[in-house]
């Protein structure tokens, strides 16, 4: 009966240890998530300043039009690459979590 009491002790001591592992894990990726969303938002606010800028000082439809074009292409890229670093944190962060609980289920008794 003590040796099952202390194979659940030892569970239950790994398990807490893997969730800290899993929670470090996402609060690292939230604060780069943040990080890049804030960045994004910043540069996305600049580049439209710019844009209109732009817009304001030309004199023919055409080039407004050529304005306009090149900003939503800028906006288009930016938006592409932002979301596709976004989204690989995230795989990472799902990797990351999962990895301390995978090596625990290895060591449970019942995985043998």
């Amino acid at each position: 009966m003590l040796e099952n009491y202390g194979t659940v002790e030892k569970m239950s001591k790994t398990s807490i240890e893997a969730a800290s592992k899993a929670f470090d894990a996402l609060s690292k990726t939230a604060k780069e998530v943040a990080a890049e969303m804030a960045e994004y938002s910043k540069s996305s606010f600049e580049s439209g300043s710019k844009a209109m800028e732009k817009l304001f000082g030309v004199k023919s439809l055409d080039k407004a039009i050529e304005v306009q074009s090149e900003y939503a292409k800028s906006i288009f890229e930016d938006f592409t690459t932002r979301t596709t670093k976004i989204g690989q944190l995230y795989a990472d962060l799902g990797k990351e979590v999962f990895k301390p609980f995978a090596a625990n289920m290895s060591k449970t008794p019942a995985a043998k």
